[in-house]
């Protein structure tokens, strides 16, 4: 086996899944900061490790049975590292845990017979939605045959995208996106004065969803263009609103590229701005103000930046209860249940486990009405379950995601990871329980 030239978080994690450690373990192993390694796992390839980790990883490995070598060639080679820390629900029936390994099925059948029934399962072809026409779109929004809208047309058309993606219905929205591009221009073109504002505070809009879908099928580098053309038709609306909404998609993009300092001072910039030009007082000011510091606060957990997370999710939690109510104002989802679900996110982040469990025991499911963020709930609930070898109810906590949002299980690649690191790790009944799964929802393995 040839050796890793330069270890990033996505390497180390799979070395550790390879070993059957937990975080703590792996962390103890290593003589690093049990931190540490959980910022390895939720932040893979965004993350290189220390010269001294870089030469412990080689040790490690070098040092590792042919067995556990073997599994972390696999895991590399089917472009997953294993699990990040994720969460359970209130009525997931969970233990806490205290990061012990976990003890998963204890079945007999080794390796090798994992490999060959993974190999010899018919499993569905599935892959996320091809984005090659939304691409062209973008990158070349005037065509001949665009469709001319009215401006009370088009904002429908928008709004019904924004719906279809809260919904988790990406491959409609790709369709819709595919046919909204193309007739920006002429929108603009035949509007003028207030009217030519609004369509502005539409395109910002339009952009949003083109940029939160691409984030969602894993194209990073488009969603930052789509995300500056969000920007840039904000800034031409001269709505502070808008411009502050725009602000979210970009520190969305700028995170997910990378860019987690830069996504902070961003998220805390266009709040402060907001604030000063609106003084919060619409209730649509203060949910785009609330969701964009929890952006930024998932930001600054990436940035291991615990104070400034914590600090942020406080403010967020003093605008969802000056708000009043759990809504969706300005497309935010805004409200004291998203803070929550935010809450368990930055602490996962932040490599807090045992405090992400019980905040998320904590959320009032009932309040959670879109479909995208409860999917993605469950979805940490997966990883969590997966990553302490608990795999039968990693499996029960994708399948229940897989009600909520199909789409956010076929179609997107981290989800599709999950499901083949429960593929890979999982032994004897629960493996061919996530085999059957996979086949059933149309995943590749």
């Amino acid at each position: 086996m040839a050796p890793v030239t330069t270890w990033t978080g996505r390497e180390a994690n799979a070395l550790r899944n390879a070993l059957r450690m937990s975080v703590t373990a792996f962390a103890e192993h290593l003589g690093a900061a049990r931190r540490t390694v959980a910022k390895w796992s939720s932040q893979g390839d965004n993350v290189l490790p220390r010269a001294d980790m870089q030469a412990a990883l080689d040790t490690v490995l070098a040092r590792a049975t042919p067995d556990a070598r073997e599994r972390f060639e696999s895991l590399l080679a089917t472009g997953t590292s294993g699990a990040t820390v994720g969460t359970t629900l209130p009525n997931a029936g969970m233990d806490t845990d205290t990061g012990d390994d976990g003890q998963g099925d204890s079945g007999s059948d080794g390796d090798v017979r994992r490999r060959d029934l993974l190999r010899g399962a018919t499993i569905g072809v599935a892959a996320a939605p091809g984005v090659a026409p939304l691409l062209d779109a973008l990158v070349s929004p005037r065509h001949p045959n665009a469709v001319t809208l009215s401006a009370q047309q088009f904002s429908c058309a928008v709004a019904a995208a924004k719906i279809d993606y809260q919904a988790c219905r990406y491959e409609r929205v790709l369709d819709q996106l595919v046919t909204l591009l193309p007739a920006l221009e002429p929108a603009r073109a035949s509007a003028q004065g207030e009217q030519r504002r609004h369509v502005e505070v539409l395109a910002a809009d339009l952009y949003h969803v083109v940029g939160s879908v691409l984030l969602k099928v894993g194209d990073r580098g488009m969603a930052l263009v789509a995300a500056e053309r969000s920007t840039r038709a904000a800034a031409a609306s001269e709505d502070p609103v808008a411009a502050a909404t725009s602000a979210r998609i970009m520190t969305h993009a700028l995170m997910t590229n990378g860019h987690d300092k830069q996504a902070v001072t961003l998220a805390g910039n266009a709040a402060d701005v907001l604030d000063q030009d609106t003084r919060l007082t619409s209730a649509d000011a203060v949910a785009v103000y609330g969701a964009l510091v929890l952006r930024g606060a998932v930001a600054a957990a990436r940035s291991d930046d615990r104070e400034t997370a914590q600090a942020m999710l406080d403010e967020a939690s003093r605008a969802a209860a000056r708000l009043g109510y759990d809504g969706n104002d300005r497309w935010t989802g805004f409200g004291a249940a998203n803070v929550l679900l935010h809450r368990v996110n930055v602490a996962l982040t932040l490599g807090d486990a045992g405090t992400a469990i019980g905040i998320a025991r904590t959320v009032p499911l009932e309040k959670v009405t879109l479909a995208e963020r409860k999917a993605s709930l469950y979805v940490d609930a997966a990883r969590a379950y997966t990553q302490w070898g608990r795999y039968e109810h990693g499996l029960t906590a994708l399948r229940t995601a897989y009600e909520v949002a199909p789409e956010e299980v076929r179609c997107r690649p981290a989800v599709q990871r999950i499901a083949t690191n429960l593929a890979l790790l999982a032994k004897g009944s629960a493996r061919t329980a996530v085999v059957d799964f996979t086949r059933e929802a149309g995943i590749r393995l």
